[in-house]
């Protein structure tokens, strides 16, 4: 694109999913309701590890942290595009528009990073049991989650400043339900070869580093598992790391989804859509996972509530 049709510009529009006015409703009671329970759902995992002594332990420390982390996430898009629902908007501003990519990408990062880390926490405690509180000491455990901040702190001011670089025409709409990173760019008016370069870096070092680390530690974990003699003691050891298992499947499964929709179909309604599974519905299933398949976290809430649950 050439830069001479550019302008200088002070908001963007926001699309959704759909302009029928009908649909509006439904598509905001929805999306609170998904909210409310992912906020809920989170904040008592979260109250959980605080309140019992039991859950005092490092994986339960990561899991708080990711607990925390899928709030943040949700909060940086569902607040604004309710807002905009109901008061029939569909402006972000500029200035907006860039602070929600920066957020976004801080907390999808993070959630990445620390289901990386949870890996190798699990990795440690079934591969080299005697030596794990050696290994995963409460030192070692701040350091990985204070470098996990550290990595996806920079990359996302990165991804911002090179936002910043770029001018953009007067077709401002973007075809997405918030301020998607590639849909933005599209608009630019002036060379994003540069944005697309150090993207696909940035897609390497967040994304597929970390990932790697998840199957390596998971190939060690099934090499142990199999090596146990007894059915009881295999049982044990992989219902250490189930939750954590599906947890990783439902987040690494959707996002590449998201990833492969937008390049096979070009479609922004079908990319907004499978957007919603991994922003919005993987931070909602999250505590249902760990609830559900974690008998500490169920007897943690039980006593919280009283045994009224």
């Amino acid at each position: 694109m050439e830069p001479g049709n550019s302008t200088r510009i002070s908001q963007f529009l926001l699309l959704g999913f759909s302009e029928d006015p009908e649909l509006q409703p439904l598509i905001f009671g929805l999306f609170l309701s998904m909210y409310l329970v992912t906020v809920l759902g989170n904040l008592l995992i979260i109250i959980a590890t605080i309140a019992d002594s039991q859950l005092h332990t490092l994986m339960y420390f990561f899991l708080s942290n990711l607990s925390f982390v899928d709030i943040c996430l949700v909060s940086t898009i569902i607040p604004k595009m309710l807002v905009n629902i109901q008061t029939q908007s569909k402006a972000i501003t500029y200035a907006g528009c860039i602070t929600q990519m920066c957020f976004f990408w801080l907390f999808v990062e993070l959630d990445g990073f620390l289901l990386a880390v949870m890996a190798y926490d699990r990795f440690v405690a079934i591969c080299h049991p005697l030596r794990y509180t050696v290994i995963v000491n409460p030192q070692l455990c701040g350091l990985l989650v204070l470098v996990c901040w550290i990595l996806s702190v920079l990359h996302a001011l990165l991804q911002s400043l090179m936002l910043l670089r770029l001018s953009f025409c007067t077709h401002l709409e973007i075809p997405h339900f918030f301020c998607e990173l590639n849909q933005v760019v599209q608009l630019a008016c002036s060379d994003i070869f540069l944005n697309d370069l150090v993207a696909y870096f940035a897609l390497v070092l967040v994304a597929v580093c970390p990932f790697t680390g998840i199957l390596y530690s998971y190939f060690k974990i099934v090499s142990s598992i199999l090596a146990i003699s007894s059915a009881r003691g295999k049982y044990k050891a992989f219902s250490t790391c189930a939750s954590h298992i599906s947890v990783v499947s439902l987040f690494y499964s959707t996002g590449f989804g998201v990833y492969l929709s937008s390049v096979a179909t070009h479609s922004s309604h079908s990319s907004s859509t499978a957007s919603v599974m991994y922003t919005v519905v993987t931070p909602m299933l999250n505590p249902f996972l760990y609830s559900l398949r974690n008998k500490d976290v169920r007897r943690a809430l039980k006593n919280l509530f009283g045994g009224k649950i």
